[in-house]
């Protein structure tokens, strides 16, 4: 949202939202049940899943095969962080 309002010369009123949106992006994973450093990791490879489908669907910018192969790679990377027996 801070994006839409230096770049697209939205209102004013998109940088103080995207600036919460941002502090909860970076407050709520330290209030989950599992290792902080599992869950940052698997995070991260959810919100490479989510920027994929933000440029599709909101900028109109289509995933091709490469975008997809590497987000199942990160699909298939947050399992392995997550789910794997230790």
């Amino acid at each position: 949202m801070i994006w839409i309002w230096l770049r697209e010369g939205q209102s004013i009123w998109f940088a103080p939202l995207g600036a919460v949106i941002l502090i909860l992006y970076g407050v709520v994973p330290t209030f989950q049940p599992a290792h902080f450093g599992l869950v940052y990791a698997a995070y991260g490879g959810i919100f490479i899943i989510l920027s994929i489908l933000w440029g599709w669907k909101i900028d109109h910018i289509r995933p091709d095969r490469y975008d997809l192969i590497g987000g199942l790679i990160c699909l298939i990377g947050v399992g392995v962080i997550m789910y794997w027996p230790r």
